[in-house]
């Protein structure tokens, strides 16, 4: 089988071509520069429970040294504190966001891509062609060398002027200017160490602004400070910035400008596009290629991260044993479908929180309205926020009459409850996670105290690993002393992206068997095969002939199909 080939070496495309590597899928991941993050520690991202659990899966490093979990989140409306929220656990595995550099993170994930044997990254590559045909998809790129590349499928995360989109004729509709905001990076004490700040209609800030700052800390005393600007407003000058920067640490200090050392700056235009298609045949859209969110505290390389673990374990399955239509297309249904979700709750909240008026107009107490609905989409809750659930997706189960209620809804995440492997391991659920199986956990109270001996061999256990050991995609048997809201000896199918697939009260081969095809798309059929293939290209001159292409593929550190893990 030929390698996926991931254009874009971004956060998203390194996450992908290392969630592909995971499990034994080869990667080809092209970088249109030189391989090297410019340090902008104005440049941020906010990681939440799921996408920083992926993260570390994936082996980035950099996340403990060079991020920042916020010990509190405090709402300020002119020199009044409405709310604030305090994260029992801000440490490395709590729950509190995390916030990282986005440098620091792509370099992160560039030194595990480097270092994993499956994954080969070349440097100075533009995507200038591609063209599919029934065995797989070809690219060309043109930089140092002038190179063809020969791919099972291919995953443009090349950016919001992605080549690969435009290749493939894919429309990118949405708003212009949403948001815009003057960024400083600075290092300075504040009266709220490691605490992070939303402060609506400071009384102390001047003309020029659009009447909020907020506040987020990083490691070694460093602040990212935003201040939102009105949409269509004058030039920012160094001036007017500098301005701002000391009138809102004086505002915030008693009056008086603490010493500060200004790092970096920046003016931010926040843009909501979505692409119309998310798949063409074998070549699918990610990250910023696919869609542009920034509004009201929503991160774009967040639902990056996401579209990545959800296309990962799809494709995976697809390379090492074929895969239906069902589960290829499932992908644009689930993630376009959650990311439309987000843009349209944002749409609808900027007239009442930016506009001046909308739900202020009518609603009572509707300035604390405005302050919650700003703080879930900082802290990953609510509409803006929370991790997407895929109840609607076409990889739903059919109902079951053995389906038992949790406190998860079906196609939502999963809780990061502790689970005992079969081998007596007891780690966290996400830790298992990405690794393209499904796991199926029996909920089991008592069994911690039991020998493994003992319980691996009584009551349910047998009929159940039975069950396991018979579905149609590779599963693993797991056992948790309890989950919320599941009664005791409810059986639980998640899938490979964590994502909750059915319960069930008690053992149900056949239902949980009929769960499982549902999950894996049912069978495998073709994957993006067509009549004819399908060219995108540049018009500096016809493409060459496939069996040509073929011959001219530089050699690829390529597994063979039976190599990783089984699905």
């Amino acid at each position: 089988m030929d390698p996926v080939i991931v254009v874009g070496a971004g956060p998203v495309g390194l996450s992908l071509a290392l969630a592909l590597a995971g499990q034994g899928v080869p990667c080809v991941l092209l970088d249109e520069g030189p391989g090297k993050d410019e340090p902008r520690p104005a440049r941020t991202v906010v990681l939440h429970a799921d996408t920083a659990a992926m993260a570390h899966r994936l082996g980035c490093a950099t996340l403990r040294d060079e991020g920042a979990r916020w010990a509190a989140w405090r709402s300020l409306r002119r020199r009044q504190e409405p709310a604030r929220t305090a994260f029992e656990d801000p440490g490395p595995t709590g729950p509190a966001p995390l916030h990282v550099p986005q440098h620091a993170l792509a370099r992160g994930l560039r030194d595990a891509a480097a270092a994993h044997p499956l994954v080969q990254l070349v440097t100075d590559s533009k995507l200038d062609a591609v063209e599919q045909d029934g065995g797989g998809i070809t690219a060309h790129t043109r930089g140092a060398e002038t190179t063809w590349w020969r791919g099972s499928y291919l995953v443009g995360c090349d950016g919001a002027r992605s080549t690969v989109r435009k290749l493939l004729g894919i429309r990118f509709p949405g708003r212009t200017a949403v948001e815009r905001h003057a960024v400083a990076a600075l290092r300075t004490e504040l009266p709220w160490p490691g605490e992070a700040v939303l402060h609506r209609t400071p009384p102390w800030l001047g003309a020029g602004s659009a009447g909020e700052v907020c506040a987020r800390p990083l490691p070694d005393g460093v602040w990212r400070l935003d201040w939102l600007l009105p949409p269509r407003g004058e030039l920012v000058t160094p001036d007017m910035l500098v301005g701002w920067v000391r009138d809102t640490l004086g505002g915030w200090c008693g009056g008086t400008t603490p010493p500060y050392d200004l790092l970096d700056t920046g003016v931010h235009t926040l843009h909501h596009r979505l692409a119309r298609r998310w798949r063409v045949q074998r070549a699918f859209l990610a990250g910023d290629a696919a869609h542009l969110l920034g509004a009201l505290g929503t991160q774009g390389v967040e639902e990056g991260l996401r579209d990545a673990e959800n296309l990962a374990w799809k494709l995976a399955l697809a390379w090492h044993h074929g895969a239906s239509e069902e589960l290829l297309d499932s992908y644009q249904a689930e993630r376009r479908t959650a990311v439309a979700a987000r843009l349209r709750a944002a749409d609808q909240a900027l007239p009442a929180l930016r506009g001046g008026g909308g739900l202020r107009g009518y609603l009572p107490g509707a300035a604390r309205t405005h302050d919650a609905m700003l703080t879930d989409g900082h802290l990953g809750r609510g509409a803006l926020g929370s991790a997407p659930g895929y109840g609607r997706s076409p990889l739903a189960p059919p109902p079951a009459e053995s389906a038992a209620p949790t406190a998860t809804e079906p196609g939502a995440p999963v809780a990061d409850v502790r689970v005992t492997a079969p081998d007596g391991a007891t780690v966290p659920l996400r830790d298992l996670l990405g690794r393209g199986r499904l796991l199926v956990v029996l909920v089991a109270p008592g069994t911690g105290v039991w020998d493994r001996r003992h319980w691996l061999k009584a009551g349910l256990m047998p009929r159940l690993a039975a069950a396991v050991s018979a579905l149609p995609v590779r599963a693993e048997l797991l056992v948790a002393e309890s989950y919320p809201g599941a009664a005791a000896h409810t059986v639980l199918l998640v899938r490979p992206d964590g994502h909750l697939a059915a319960a069930f009260a008690g053992v149900r081969p056949a239902d949980l068997y009929a769960a499982a095809d549902a999950v894996r798309g049912g069978p495998a059929g073709g994957c993006g095969d067509g009549p004819e293939g399908v060219r995108a290209g540049a018009a500096a001159g016809p493409a060459e002939p496939a069996g040509a292409v073929a011959r001219a593929v530089p050699a690829v550190p390529a597994a063979p199909r039976s190599s990783g893990p089984p699905v």
